[in-house]
């Protein structure tokens, strides 16, 4: 698969296969995506792959914790600036709208769509889950180099006919995850990722989100 074929068909899937992934899928694609760039090579990124039994635990104890705090507590970090300016809220708004209209959920039908936000602490039935860490000494820099190893890790998934999600929705269960792995206090919980295979006869993973056109965010001197 060529990276731009791997880029125009990476979405985030939020329905997924049972189909087990080999281990070693896992441990190549995250051992390769370790040459993402990293300025000074500090490679800031801590990763933890749960499997089988310890991926159904941590979502056992969320379960758990979900009956006294159904949306988990605030995030170590801001996941979205407080006030969302235009264009911005507006773009985050409608793909909302586009994600709950291919399952037929209304906007004032808040009960079942806080219940498939939930499916995001199943890792929407991934049957692999990883959760990301990052040191709280780091600084903006190290946290785009960050993002740069998880799209790696998207993108080579694709390459093993895989798909992903990326879930900062992991992040309000910081304490959970922390006790149940043993995070040390100096590393931040930044995101959970699900990787599998697509259920692509689930309506939802049909939605496709927009790109804002070229000329709208690039300009051109010379």
């Amino acid at each position: 698969m060529k990276v731009s074929e791997a880029i125009a068909s990476r979405k985030t899937i939020r329905a997924f296969k049972s189909d087990p992934v080999p281990r070693g899928t896992v441990m190549e694609i995250l051992e390769l995506a370790a040459r993402a760039p990293s300025g000074g090579n500090l490679q800031p990124w801590k990763v933890h792959a749960l499997f089988g039994a310890a991926r159904d635990e941590l979502v056992r104890l969320t379960a758990e914790a979900r009956k006294a705090n159904p949306m988990g507590e605030p995030p170590e970090y801001l996941i979205y600036p407080p006030e969302l300016t235009e264009p911005y809220k507006s773009r985050r708004f409608r793909i909302g709208e586009a994600m709950y209209a291919t399952m037929g959920i209304p906007r004032e039908d808040k009960r079942a769509r806080l219940e498939f936000f939930a499916g995001n602490w199943e890792f929407f039935g991934a049957p692999v889950g990883l959760i990301v860490t990052i040191d709280r000494i780091m600084q903006q820099g190290q946290w785009a180099d960050l993002g740069m190893f998880l799209q790696n890790v998207m993108l080579l998934a694709r390459e093993h006919g895989l798909h992903t999600c990326p879930q900062e929705a992991w992040a309000v269960w910081h304490r959970v995850i922390r006790d149940y792995l043993e995070v040390p206090q100096n590393e931040m919980i930044f995101c959970g990722m699900g990787i599998g295979y697509a259920d692509e006869s689930h309506p939802v993973n049909g939605c496709a989100s927009e790109r804002a056109p070229l000329e709208e965010w690039m300009t051109v001197r010379g």
